[in-house]
């Protein structure tokens, strides 16, 4: 059954590049931002990109209308607009599966990791929407690739989290992406690591000027509950 996913601050590459990848996998998407008219403008973007192929339904709107209707809520903004955000859409995702999958860095002179009282940016969602069900997921692939329908990804996804049930959905949500398997990485406290590893891969493809993923080798994911 398809989802109805929200994009919080999904106006950005990451974002838009989700965005065009749900949409390929039959869901309806909706690209939230802080202003409207900038979360129509990205799902006309993903609509561009997508041409003709089949696709599920792509619209834009504010953050606070996206998830309203959404059963999954992807929170993509940058980490100095993550606390100010979740606090704004607290009850609005409440009982939600919520999957953060922003990255704490700052760029001076490359990524520089910042640090998180919580631990982790995901930690963070997770004390602030404790009425939701948070997990960590998406944060490590390439938004050039996403953004490409043509392009295959070739990557895992670590995914955190303490509710399995929400964590196995994310899981499922990463698999329908072509090219893509969803790892799970253990409970939210492993989440720090997601994230610096992300920031190791952006020094990384900044370097070599490439689009790179990571891929666990030697894993048997069948059967894995």
């Amino acid at each position: 059954m398809p989802h109805t996913i929200a994009l919080v601050g999904g106006t950005g590459p990451e974002g838009r590049g989700l965005a065009t990848r749900f949409a390929l996998a039959g869901h309806r998407v909706v690209i939230g931002s802080r202003d409207a008219a900038r979360g129509e403008a990205g799902a006309a973007e993903v609509l561009a990109g997508l041409g003709a192929r089949t696709h599920g339904p792509v619209s834009g709107s504010d953050n606070t209308t996206a998830v309203a209707d959404a059963d999954l809520v992807v929170i993509v903004v940058p980490y100095a607009a993550h606390r100010a955000t979740l606090e704004g859409l607290r009850d609005a995702v409440a009982g939600k599966i919520v999957i953060d999958a922003v990255v704490p860095v700052v760029f001076d002179r490359g990524p520089r990791p910042v640090e998180v009282a919580d631990g982790s940016a995901t930690e963070e969602a997770a004390a602030i929407l404790s009425g939701s069900r948070v997990i960590g997921a998406f944060h490590n692939l390439a938004a050039e690739v996403l953004l490409d329908p043509d392009a295959h990804v070739g990557a895992d996804v670590f995914v955190t989290g303490a509710d399995a049930d929400a964590k196995q959905a994310v899981m499922a949500l990463a698999g329908e992406i072509a090219g893509v398997r969803g790892v799970d990485a253990g409970p939210l406290r492993f989440s720090r690591f997601v994230e610096q590893i992300t920031i190791l891969i952006i020094g990384i493809n900044g370097r070599y000027k490439a689009h790179t993923g990571i891929r666990v080798v030697g894993l048997d994911t069948h059967g894995h509950a």
